[in-house]
C-alpha cells in the first residue's frame, strides 16, 4: 500500500484551498514553498567520548500575520519534506485560530529514547546556538513536539538567554510554569480537542453522557483526551500505542490504563480488555474517534470501515485527502488537525503574551480564554463548511489559507 508523504498531502490540501479561494496563482506560488528552511548539522561530544554530529532543521513558512511559531521534535524518522509539510499546517492553524502567528517546525534526526539526558542537553543548545539569530520572540518562538518536552524548552530559553545576556522567557513555550510557563499548558490540545467533540455533538444530536470513545494514540495528547472525555461522561471503549490497543466494552479508567502503560512499556494485556491492533482500533463501533497517533493513519483502504460519528483528530495528517472524501460522502463529521488540535499552540500564545507583560494568570483564566478561541475557530469553520456545502478539512483549509493570502495581498511585495 503506498503512502501519501505528510508534503504532498500539504501541498494537495493547499491546491484545493486556492482552487476554491480563487487565487491568484502568484500567491499559491508563494504559499508553496517555505520563506525560509535552515539545515544545521549538530556536533556534541557523546558520554563516550566520541563525536556525535546530527542533522538539524527549522524551517519557517510564512510570517506576514506575526512571528513564526513551531514545534522542535526530536525523531530518527525525521526529514525536511515532513517537517515542511508541518510547518505549512501550522500556518494554516495560527490562521485559523486567529492567532498573530506564522508557522514554523523543527526538529533534530535522532534517536532520544537511546541518548541520556546530558546527551540531550548538549544536542539542545548546540542546535539553538545554530540558529539562534532566526529566533527570538518577535522573530521565531519554539514549543515541544514528539520527544521534546518542557525540559528541552528551558534548555532552549536558557540557551537563548545566555546568548542574549538576559533573561528572555518569551522566546519559547511550553516551558515549566517555575520559569514562566502557562498554566494547563500540558493538556491544552487535548482540551481544545474535547472542547470540539463537544460543539459537534450538539450539532449531531449526540449526548455526550455515555457516548462511546476510542483514541489510538496514548502518549500526551492521547492520554489526556482520553481523561478528558471520560471526565464529560463518555465511556472510553478502546486505547493504543505503538504496540497495539486494548478493547472493553464497559469502558476503561484512563488513569488505570496510564499506570499500565507506564509500568510495563504498553497499554496492551490491560485486565479485563481484549487486544486489538491499531487497525483494528480505527475500525472500531463508536461514537467518537480520536486519531491521536502518526500520519496517514486513516486511508481510503480503510475509511469505509471507520464506523464513528465524528472523527476528531489529535494528530497532525492522520487523514488522507482520498479518505477525507470517503468520510464527508458517508457522513462522518471530520474535525481536521488544523482546528481540533490547535489547543496547544493557543495556550502557548497565552503563554506568550503572559512572559511579554510579565504577568501569570490562573488555569481557570487560561482554560476559559481556551475554550472562548476554540469555540469561536470551531464555529466560524462550521459557518463556512455549510456556506460552501464542503467537509470541515476544506472549509478549515479556505479560512486559513485566505486569512494568510490576504495578509499577503494587504502588505504587498517589498522590494
Amino acid at each position: 500500500m503506498t503512502r501519501q508523504t505528510a508534503l504532498s498531502v500539504a501541498q494537495e490540501q493547499l491546491k484545493l484551498a486556492v482552487e476554491k479561494l480563487e487565487l491568484d496563482p502568484g500567491i499559491h506560488k508563494i504559499l508553496k514553498k517555505p520563506k525560509r528552511s535552515l539545515i544545521v548539522s549538530v556536533t556534541i561530544k557523546m558520554d563516550d567520548g566520541t563525536i556525535g554530529v546530527f542533522d538539524g532543521v527549522r524551517v519557517q513558512h510564512w510570517d506576514v500575520k506575526g512571528p513564526f511559531k513551531g514545534g522542535i521534535r526530536y525523531h530518527p524518522d525525521l526529514t525536511i519534506d515532513d517537517v515542511t509539510a508541518l510547518a505549512m499546517w501550522m500556518t494554516w492553524k495560527c490562521a485559523i485560530a486567529d492567532l498573530p502567528y506564522g508557522g514554523a517546525k523543527g526538529g533534530i534526526c535522532c534517536n532520544p529514547k537511546e541518548m541520556s539526558q546530558g546527551e540531550l542537553e548538549r544536542l539542545t543548545r548546540r542546535y539553538v546556538s545554530l540558529i539562534f539569530e532566526y529566533l527570538g520572540p518577535h522573530r521565531d518562538i519554539p514549543a515541544p513536539d514528539v520527544y521534546t518536552n518542557e525540559q528541552t524548552m528551558a534548555w532552549i530559553m536558557d540557551t537563548y538567554s545566555q546568548l542574549k545576556g538576559y533573561s528572555v522567557p518569551e522566546s519559547v513555550t511550553g516551558k515549566p510554569v517555575e520559569i514562566g510557563g502557562s498554566e494547563g499548558r500540558v493538556c491544552a490540545t487535548s482540551l481544545g480537542l474535547a472542547f470540539c467533540a463537544r460543539e459537534a455533538a450538539k450539532f449531531l444530536k449526540l449526548n455526550m453522557k455515555n457516548a462511546t470513545v476510542a483514541v489510538q494514540g496514548y502518549g500526551n495528547v492521547g492520554y489526556n483526551a482520553a481523561s478528558i472525555m471520560h471526565s464529560l461522561g463518555c465511556k472510553v471503549v478502546a486505547v493504543s500505542d505503538s504496540s497495539g490497543g486494548i478493547y472493553c466494552s464497559d469502558g476503561i479508567i484512563p488513569s488505570a490504563v496510564y499506570a499500565h502503560k507506564k509500568k510495563t512499556g504498553s497499554v496492551v494485556n490491560h485486565k479485563n480488555c481484549a487486544n486489538i491492533t491499531n487497525e483494528e482500533l480505527l475500525q472500531t463501533k463508536c461514537d467518537i474517534l480520536i486519531p491521536a497517533a502518526l500520519q496517514n493513519q486513516i486511508t481510503k483502504d480503510n475509511a469505509d470501515k471507520v464506523k464513528a460519528k465524528i472523527v476528531a483528530e489529535g494528530a497532525n495528517g492522520p487523514t488522507t485527502p482520498e479518505a477525507d472524501k470517503a468520510l464527508h460522502e458517508k457522513g462522518t463529521c471530520l474535525i481536521p488537525d488544523i482546528l481540533a488540535n490547535s489547543g496547544g499552540v493557543t495556550v502557548s500564545y497565552f503563554e506568550w503574551v503572559q512572559n511579554l507583560t510579565r504577568e501569570h494568570w490562573t488555569l481557570k483564566e487560561v482554560n476559559e480564554k481556551l475554550e472562548n478561541k476554540i469555540t469561536k475557530s470551531f464555529y466560524d469553520v462550521q459557518k463556512l463548511s455549510r456556506k460552501e456545502e464542503s467537509d470541515m478539512r476544506t472549509a478549515a483549509l479556505m479560512l486559513g489559507v485566505g486569512r494568510v493570502a490576504h495578509a499577503i495581498t494587504t502588505l504587498g511585495l517589498w522590494p
